[in-house]
Order: structure tokens, then C-alpha cells, then sequence
């Protein structure tokens, strides 16, 4: 999956997403909160549908600062952060998700 190889290399070289020197190997992912029933988004949502939103940008921004500024992006802008983080290499953790999950609940 030429897509899936892209994004593991682009997220293991991407330094707004390092959290210390080496990242331990990616625990199975924890079940994402159950979405609110009027929440407008959640780690389910495409990245791309969370940006076109100026709240859903800045939960991104603040979660994954410079994310969206990659050139790369417009390579993995259709997939969720659910569907990113195995292959990330680590640089997206269970706690990122569930910040970003509490965040984009928050959103009407």
C-alpha cells in the first residue's frame, strides 16, 4: 500500500510530531470515546472535513501543530487520525486521540 508506506515515512520525519527521542512501539489502539450525538466531528471524521471547519482547524493545529502544513497533507487529508495513527511510528498516541476526541466532542 504505496499510500500507507508515504505516510509512516512522512509521520517518522515530521519533527512537530516528535514527543521525545524514541517512541516505544504503538500499543493496540484504545477504543476511541463514543462520539456525542451532536458532535460535529470525531477521530472517525476525515481530516480533511475537520480543517474545512475554523473551530475543527484549530483543535487540529493545537493538538498537531504544523500537521496541516505539510506539503504531505494532501496526500493523507481523506483518512481519519484513527486510520494515521498506525502509521505514525508512535508520533500519535492514545493520549493525543483522546485530547483531540475530548476537543472535537466540544464542537456543535
Amino acid at each position: 500500500m504505496k499510500t500507507a508506506m508515504f505516510v509512516a515515512a512522512l509521520m517518522a520525519a515530521a519533527p512537530a510530531f516528535a514527543q521525545g527521542t524514541a517512541a516505544p512501539a504503538p500499543a493496540p489502539a484504545a477504543p476511541a470515546p463514543a462520539p456525542a450525538s451532536d458532535a460535529k466531528f470525531n477521530l472517525d471524521t476525515p481530516l480533511q472535513d475537520i480543517v474545512a471547519d475554523e473551530k475543527g482547524k484549530a483543535v487540529i493545529e493545537k493538538h498537531f501543530p504544523g500537521m496541516i502544513a505539510l506539503p504531505e497533507y494532501e496526500m493523507f487529508k481523506a483518512i481519519s487520525l484513527t486510520q494515521l495513527q498506525p502509521y505514525s511510528n508512535g508520533k500519535i498516541t492514545d493520549e493525543m486521540l483522546a485530547a483531540t476526541a475530548k476537543d472535537l466532542a466540544e464542537i456543535k
